[in-house]
């Protein structure tokens, strides 16, 4: 992962799914390629011409969507750009996440420094401005159908740039920062409005930004997520007295799944040296084979990262596209054309989705076989302190069911539905933008269940005492009890899961794991 405050340089050059990450999150600071702006003005001097032409060429001299046929005099063009923004700023509902919005509008700024849209060279020095000024365009949860681009959610970016509308200025270190009027935020901060010319506003508001963004932080996320759930996985294994044996390089190179593979090696590493699993390998273990929830970990744990393989592909592919319509050609030509449907895009948001909802499911399987006395291998019920008495984690295990439950509903894919829009001359969209809000929820559902996991096998091997978990093991357990006690009478659970989550969404959990078990793929 790039250090916070590691500048990034935006230009010809595609960008990471971590330099997304690092401006977005970290407020990491841009800069703009000195080449590059000079591609931008270049094929600003293209469109320049193409508005003095007599013939018509969309977006430049005619109205939009079904008024594409509408030619537009040359002194009212301006009006028409800033009435595009105006009116496509539309959205509505609860604000979106500021890390979300700072995706966007990075992403909008990288295509605007591909030469291929023709926006002025002002223009793109303001996002750049207004991005390292920590002034975040105040964007609305609905209003994106991914297709056109995320055009409300751009719209909203872009009218913050005419110095227009609501934002939030200040650092991600300061919380949500302050709303304040998108004119007095860019006087602030010596930032000049933009004035649109041809073809600006459609540049500004066509791309798939939004849904990338998303994509882009979801992937980092989800990669970490991953390796935690592999993590949870081992201390089950170790505290439910299962087998280690499945878990074998030769085995898995049976089927030569990738992520299987690095999965299964994650989880014996974990495992490595543990004194609770060595304590029943003997010829007295009777012990054949564990449920499916601890034996076929790796194989749920693998696909999922080898789902998280392809979008990772497609984020990066997207990242070095130019999406905007019409789009300026290496040739010099401006044409039209449907790079800004969503739908790659969508489709691995909504994978994504559904392989979340999978590794969770499998996870509060774990969590229950802690709980039952006729499954966690001789364990008190529910890991209660003083049985009939406590009701132990009972009640967690009902905490992540109902996480569940409702990840397998987020997992319905929102790419499979379209909306007609425009009059019909949108008449296929790609719902990517949904297809994202719903995947970050999805994440942060993942997280929960598996801090559940994690604090349930805690106490699990607490409670298999004189025995000892193993190091990697044992070190996750000592972070989980700085801010969790072990086993003891029932008390008030919620702030403990609450601190474990805390936990698992930070990373802490892992770096643990990789303070003993050296980095986990």
């Amino acid at each position: 992962m790039l250090l916070t405050k590691t500048r990034i340089t935006v230009g010809a050059r595609p960008l990471t799914v971590d330099e997304v990450v690092a401006v977005a999150r970290h407020d990491a600071p841009v800069d703009l390629e000195r080449e590059s702006l000079d591609a931008v003005e270049a094929s600003r001097a293209i469109v320049d011409a193409l508005a003095d032409d007599t013939e018509p060429h969309y977006g430049i001299s005619t109205g939009f969507g079904a008024l594409a046929t509408t030619y537009i005099p040359a002194d009212r063009r301006a009006q028409l750009q800033a009435s595009l923004v105006r009116s496509h700023a539309a959205g509505s509902g609860p604000e979106v996440e500021r890390e979300v919005v700072r995706a966007l509008m990075l992403l909008r700024l990288s295509t605007l420094m591909t030469g291929r849209t023709g926006v002025q060279r002002a223009t793109v020095e303001t996002y750049a401005a207004l991005l390292n000024a920590g002034i975040t365009p105040i964007v609305r949860e609905y209003g994106s159908l991914g297709c056109s681009g995320d055009l409300a959610p751009l719209a909203h970016c872009a009218l913050a740039a005419m110095g227009e509308g609501q934002v939030r200025v200040g650092a991600a270190s300061d919380g949500a920062g302050t709303v304040a009027d998108a004119a007095d935020a860019l006087a602030a901060a010596g930032i000049r409005p933009v004035v649109l010319a041809e073809k600006e506003g459609l540049a500004l508001i066509n791309g798939t930004d939004g849904m990338l963004g998303m994509l882009s932080l979801a992937i980092h996320d989800l990669g970490a997520l991953l390796r935690t759930a592999d993590v949870a996985a081992a201390m089950s294994v170790e505290a439910l007295l299962g087998t280690d044996a499945v878990f074998a390089d030769d085995l898995q190179r049976l089927r030569p799944q990738h992520g299987q593979a690095l999965a299964a090696a994650n989880i014996r590493r974990m495992l490595a040296g543990s004194p609770i699993v060595a304590s029943h390998k003997g010829p007295e273990c009777t012990r054949v084979q564990d449920a499916y929830s601890l034996r076929c970990a790796p194989q749920v744990h693998g696909a999922a990262r080898d789902t998280l393989g392809h979008a990772t592909l497609v984020a990066e592919r997207e990242l070095a596209s130019a999406v905007d319509n019409p789009v300026l050609t290496l040739d010099g030509r401006v044409e039209s054309n449907g790079n800004f449907h969503g739908a790659p895009v969508a489709y691995v948001l909504d994978f994504l989705a559904i392989a979340a909802a999978d590794v969770a499911s499998m996870s509060e399987r774990r969590t229950d076989r802690f709980l039952d006395p006729a499954r966690n291998q001789g364990l008190t019920p529910f890991l209660a302190h003083e049985v009939g008495v406590d009701s132990g984690l009972m009640i967690a295990q009902y905490t992540a069911a109902g996480i569940v439950s409702e990840l397998k509903r987020l997992a319905a894919p929102a790419s499979v539905d379209s909306i007609p829009s425009s009059a019909m001359q949108e008449d296929h969209v790609s719902m990517g933008w949904a297809a994202a809000r719903k995947l970050r929820r999805s994440l942060d559902g993942l997280g929960r269940v598996l801090a559940i996991e994690v604090m349930t096998a805690a106490r699990g091997a607490d409670l298999r005492a004189p025995l000892k978990p193993g190091a990697p093991t044992g070190a996750v357990i000592g972070a989980v009890r700085e801010v969790a006690e072990g086993p003891g009478a029932d008390r008030y659970l919620s702030p403990e899961i609450e601190a474990v989550v805390a936990l698992v969404q930070s990373g802490r959990v892992l770096e643990a794991a990789e303070s003993v078990a050296g980095p986990l793929a």
